[in-house]
């Protein structure tokens, strides 16, 4: 079995962060997370990560304009911290080539419904639930993959999937998909642990 050095994005609550961190201390999964990096500096993720004693850095085009600028501090962090693997959390920012590039095939996410539908760019959120409502779909949930270039199209790795009730609303269907992103989330972790997933 693999440990995992982890290394999460993330721009708000930072809740599937948690569930990972949580993860990790009580054992279920065979990993650290080594940093947390935020592009927002009032999320509620940075502060998560401080609570835990956690490395967390602030770093957006607000402190490097330049996008390829930002990639190498970035880049510069992640070394620091020994980050073999990428968790998207939440993280509301287009990757950059040369980030991409030095963690490929290292770099996973997670999206709030069953990819490939209501993936793509503009496609996060609460946007997404009001999506499945509106299409009629009968089920949703999860997905993660891989990270590539295009926006949700990396390799899918696992997905977990809910019904979608008559009497569902957005911020209620949006709540149970979130129930069900944590326990995927660290499942799937695990499984990359254990080498039942190959990136």
């Amino acid at each position: 079995m693999k440990h995992l050095n982890l290394g999460a994005f993330t721009s708000h609550r930072g809740s599937n962060l948690q569930a990972i961190i949580d993860s990790c201390k009580d054992g279920r999964l065979n990993a650290s997370m080594n940093v947390v990096i935020s592009n927002n500096s009032g999320s509620q993720a940075l502060q998560r990560a401080k609570n835990e004693g956690i490395p967390a850095y602030h770093l957006s085009n607000r402190l490097y304009p330049l996008n390829a600028d930002l990639d190498r501090a970035i880049i510069a962090v992640l070394h620091k911290h020994n980050v073999e693997l990428i968790v998207l959390a939440g993280y509301m920012k287009e990757l950059g080539r040369d980030l991409l590039e030095e963690y490929k095939g290292s770099i996973i996410n997670i999206h709030p419904s069953l990819l490939p539908r209501h993936g793509g760019k503009g496609m996060y959120g609460i946007k997404v639930h009001e999506a499945v409502l509106q299409s009629g779909d009968k089920k949703t949930g999860a997905t993660v993959h891989l990270v590539k270039g295009e926006y949700d199209s990396g390799r899918i790795l696992s997905q977990r999937e809910i019904a979608v009730r008559d009497t569902d609303t957005v911020e209620s269907l949006a709540a149970r998909v979130l129930e069900i992103e944590h326990e995927l989330y660290v499942a799937t972790l695990a499984q990359i642990s254990r080498g039942e997933i190959l990136l």
